[in-house]
């Protein structure tokens, strides 16, 4: 009995660290490509990088950046928003001003450094702006210095910036919200904070607002705005936006996300995709901020994609609203790709030159207009029912639902569940049997 009972520890154990094993080294490979997506190529010149023009009659929005790496969409959201009221000057501000990465591997250059834009404006940003900054403690310092000195300003944390927010002490005592996949830790880690879980926005103070995950931090954009502007600007910029949920915007209120079974598919995802589609996205100068970050964001955090930033150059693009990017990959270099994504609502006229190179270098990668094909549709839309398309419906729900996107007219369509995660997982489990059967056999049964 004590012998069948090793035998049985043995092949629980080998079965364990095989197959956790092979789980660990994809989750972790896979988080490295979304956060983790560091550039290794050449650093180009910055000199002709271009800083919008100061008006110093309009109030001026800081959107922060962190020194290691920001959930893209967190970042572009309150940049494009409050940008398009046009009564702001907005800019991209970090500890210094070298590139910088967004999820995904979307490269930015700020606008300022923190002490370069103190010097300039001199006084505090009249709205901050802050997103999910991935820095550690030690380069987060910094970013939390800068917070707290301003920390009388309006000050908007979008999804898991509010963890970032919770960190410098100015949430103690007060009620906000995060992500509902993440909330449980913030729960942990900032205990004197009374975390929401059923509102898309909270009032943390006359001057905090804190947002829900990713889209909910759309309505607290909007929010601000209403309040700072009038309802009439938050209602026009929805509209031009096509945005679907504005309703919350006046009522935040919400039934709250849990883990579910979708949530399985994405962490096995993580873990088992391993022939990951390759997708390029076409940047060009006049790009919606919100158009290309909902590719890199959307595609590359499901676990199943990974994404290249392409343009005619390595030179900065300019987007619509100011904001510098910096590709990876000239079209003339592109890596192996199996899709080629052009991003925008305007993309057909605006990119009309690199679409022109892209057909003479002889790509045989048919282009994807995802967003200027479907111009009447909010942007996020056309992305998700893509992924569900080109992976399976299990892997589309949980990227909406991560999105916390909550409008009802999207339609799903594709194959029911990741047949080759699932395919993966299974293949590695028999494995770890059998490897477990020959030690079995080898070194206990004969005894």
């Amino acid at each position: 009995m004590k012998r069948l009972f090793l035998r049985l520890i043995v092949f629980v154990c080998i079965f364990t660290l095989l197959v956790g094993g092979v789980a660990t080294l994809g989750v972790v490979h896979s988080q490295k490509d979304f956060y983790g997506a560091v550039r290794q190529e050449p650093l180009p010149s910055l000199q002709s990088v271009k800083i919008p023009k100061h008006d110093p009659a309009k109030p001026t929005v800081a959107v922060m950046l962190g020194s290691e790496a920001t959930e893209g969409l967190d970042f572009m959201i309150p940049y494009e928003i409050f940008a398009r009221t046009g009564a702001y000057n907005v800019y991209a501000v970090a500890a210094d001003t070298g590139i910088k990465t967004l999820s995904g591997g979307l490269d930015v250059v700020p606008h300022y450094s923190f002490q370069e834009m103190d010097e300039m404006l001199g006084k505090s940003p009249d709205i901050i702006a802050i997103p999910f900054l991935t820095d550690q403690e030690e380069t987060f310092e910094p970013a939390k210095e800068w917070i707290l000195k301003h920390q009388e300003t309006t000050l908007v944390s979008i999804c898991g910036g509010a963890g970032n927010l919770a960190s410098t002490g100015l949430l103690n005592g007060k009620s906000s919200t995060s992500h509902w996949q993440t909330i449980w830790s913030r729960k942990i880690n900032y205990p004197q904070v009374d975390w929401k879980r059923d509102l898309r926005y909270v009032l943390a103070d006359q001057n905090i607002v804190s947002s829900a995950g990713i889209t909910s931090g759309i309505d607290a954009v909007l929010y601000v705005i209403s309040q700072k502007l009038g309802e009439p600007m938050a209602a026009k910029v929805a509209k031009e936006m096509n945005y679907p949920a504005y309703h919350f915007v006046h009522n935040p209120k919400v039934d709250p996300f849990y883990i579910d079974r979708h949530y399985s598919t994405y962490v096995l995802n993580l873990a088992f995709q391993w022939n990951k589609e390759k997708a390029g996205v076409l940047l060009y100068d006049g790009v919606e901020e919100m158009a290309l970050a909902s590719v890199f964001d959307i595609y590359s955090s499901s676990g199943t994609t990974r994404v290249y930033s392409i343009s005619n150059s390595v030179e900065p693009i300019v987007t619509k609203h100011g904001l510098n990017l910096i590709a990876r990959h000239p079209i003339a270099k592109i890596p192996t790709i199996h899709k080629m994504i052009v991003p925008g609502t305007t993309a057909t006229s605006l990119a009309a030159e690199e679409i022109k190179n892209w057909n003479e270098q002889g790509n045989n990668k048919e282009l994807q207009f995802v967003h200027s094909h479907s111009p009447d549709r909010f942007l996020f839309e056309v992305q998700l029912e893509d992924l569900a398309k080109q992976e399976d419906l299990l892997t589309a729900k949980h990227a909406v639902k991560r999105l916390e996107y909550r409008a009802s007219d999207i339609q799903l369509e594709g194959k029911p569940f990741p047949l080759e995660t699932y395919g993966n997982l299974l293949l590695t489990a028999f494995l770890a049997l059998f490897i477990a059967f020959f030690i079995d056999r080898r070194f206990f049964r004969k005894y």
